[in-house]
């Protein structure tokens, strides 16, 4: 018998390992400009917040040009022109890798060992299951179906126009709406701080993983393998 009546899980870091695809293309458009790049370790603190703040975090600092000595206008009108160039460089950045990333999504990326597995058992103990991540709605649902393909997910929710991201609760609140079950009887699994405020703010347990891209040993509950994850929602 299930402990909960419904799951939702993160996904990257959580049920896929995606960093090598990510870092690839982050790597991409970093190196069409001559831009210093990163290693996959270094991407695993990067991540979680969405694809933009991917990109903007691996980004070098760009220098503002500000000068203590110019008058005031002066200051001002440097400030604006830093800002532009940021922008531009980060907008310009992200499609490139939007386009790089989208033709190889899958390359590397895979469930982690064990994890369709277990949401198999979980599915057929009558667990509705739901994905909330801040990777784009389409990347979201394109890996869960193609690498998840007899999961009876209830929601795949990823960043969508119009909907705010992880730790917002709202992600959550909308998954339980779609599954019909009370807040008091789901918990939300992740691998990140993000995921766990998000769990509070929504109102439902968090469990950490232990094998995901953020140190999670300091969280009240953590499992440390999916043997271990297993026993936690049961």
């Amino acid at each position: 018998m299930a402990r909960y009546q419904a799951i939702v899980f993160d996904l990257d870091g959580t049920l896929l390992d995606t960093i090598a695809d990510l870092g690839e293309a982050v790597n991409y458009a970093l190196e069409k400009r001559g831009l210093p790049l990163h290693s996959l370790e270094e991407y695993r603190g990067m991540v979680g917040n969405g694809v933009r703040k991917l990109v903007e975090r691996a980004l070098p600092v760009i220098s503002s040009e500000r000068s203590e000595s110019r008058p005031e206008p002066a200051k001002e009108l440097s400030s604006e022109r830093w800002h532009r160039r940021w922008q531009n460089l980060s907008d310009d950045c992200l499609a490139d890798f939007m386009s790089y990333y989208e033709s190889h999504i899958d390359v590397h990326t895979v469930p982690y060992s064990g994890m369709p597995e277990l949401l198999q058992e979980l599915s057929d103990a009558g667990v509705a299951l739901a994905v909330a991540s801040n990777k784009f709605q389409s990347g979201a649902e394109y890996l869960v179906k193609k690498l998840f393909p007899g999961i009876p997910f209830v929601a795949i929710l990823g960043n969508r126009e119009g909907f705010p991201l992880k730790p917002d609760p709202a992600i959550v609140e909308t998954v339980l709406g779609k599954a019909g079950v009370p807040k008091s009887a789901a918990a939300l699994v992740g691998d990140s701080a993000t995921d766990m405020k998000t769990a509070a703010n929504a109102g439902v347990p968090g469990i950490a993983v232990a094998w995901g891209y953020q140190d999670m040993t300091d969280y009240p509950v953590v499992a440390r393998s999916i043997e271990e994850l297993k026993s936690i929602l049961s």
